[in-house]
């Protein structure tokens, strides 16, 4: 029997702990049922005194928790990652303690940050919330991010996206350690779409703004309003009082990309929202987001969304 221990962190989701404990609940009910060994043993792992009663799964206490076979960190419920970090930094030596000792460790959606905090990522593949990737490579510029995967598997390490992506990741977990049979037989009960491994179409462009550069405020405020008609890093910076380099290296610091780059998710961001929300022709969207050929901009959005226009306007406009 394989021992399962679901954290449970300061400011976690409660539905990404739920989703976690029915399947694995599940199963145990399917081996039950078929008067066989359940092959999972599921305990709550806290690092405070509470007795979470919305389980019928015993919580043990940090210091007390050991021989852990796979562990399991949910996704928080909350935008101040840092500061859920610093709340929950007490569960980092035992993540490391137990991990050396030979234990799996998975993530779900911003439960990423957790276990890059750990250090245990470094030099490895990952993926989070696609939204939150931007602030994860900034945190964790070490780690071999994955932005466009749905599930990332790299040794006994385990990442999710966001939201549904938890459940990708758990028929992975079940296609390990109960055959390719259970997995399927989970997700037709859940209804998940099995053959999914690409999150970047659900991702929306939020730049930084809470920051203290003036230089680099003026550059995002002109590119936002003007992205139709720029082109060239010139014509982003005019008027500004500061030099090119100067404002590409510090754009790069604060924001994490380059103008340029802002520019093109700025316009395909644009190009995302006429194709859901407008039924312009495809040259008037082209147009209209700033492109001028047709080419380029198909190969930049299937490039940046994981799927050409046609096929994300058809996944999301609105009927």
């Amino acid at each position: 029997m394989k021992k399962i221990g679901v954290l449970i962190p300061q400011n976690f989701r409660l539905l990404s702990v739920a989703a976690i404990l029915d399947v694995f609940d599940t199963v145990n009910g399917f081996y039950r049922k078929d008067g066989i060994q359940t092959p999972f043993s599921i305990s709550l792992i806290t690092a405070d005194d509470k007795n979470y009663n919305f389980s019928e799964h015993p919580c043990i206490p940090l210091q007390k928790a050991g021989g852990i076979d796979l562990i399991l960190i949910p996704s928080f419920a909350t935008n101040d990652i840092n500061e859920c970090i610093s709340a929950n930094k007490g569960y980092i030596p035992w993540l490391n303690k137990q991990h050396l000792e030979g234990a799996e460790i998975a993530t779900f959606c911003t439960g990423a940050f957790l276990l890059a905090a750990s250090g245990l990522l470094d030099g490895k593949s990952a993926t989070t919330h696609v939204d939150a990737c931007t602030a994860f490579s900034t945190a964790f510029p070490q780690v071999h991010l994955k932005a466009d995967k749905t599930v990332t598997q790299d040794g006994r390490l385990f990442t999710s996206g966001g939201a549904t992506s938890t459940f990708h990741l758990l028929l992975h977990l079940l296609h390990l350690h109960c055959g390719k049979d259970m997995a399927v037989k989970v997700a037709k009960i859940f209804a998940i779409d099995m053959d999914r491994v690409n999150q970047s179409y659900f991702s929306t462009f939020q730049p930084i703004r809470h920051h203290n550069d003036d230089i680099v405020a003026s550059a995002q405020e002109k590119i936002e309003n003007n992205y139709q008609d720029l082109a060239t890093i010139e014509e982003m910076i005019k008027d500004i009082p500061s030099s090119r380099r100067n404002i590409v290296r510090r754009f790069k610091q604060v924001i994490g990309i380059t103008p340029i780059e802002y520019l093109q998710q700025t316009r395909i961001e644009a190009a995302k929202k006429l194709l859901e929300q407008t039924a312009q022709q495809m040259t008037e969207v082209i147009y209209n987001s700033g492109y001028n050929d047709p080419k380029a901009f198909r190969k930049v959005f299937r490039k940046s969304v994981g799927m050409t226009p046609t096929q994300y306007r058809d996944k999301f406009q609105a009927r």
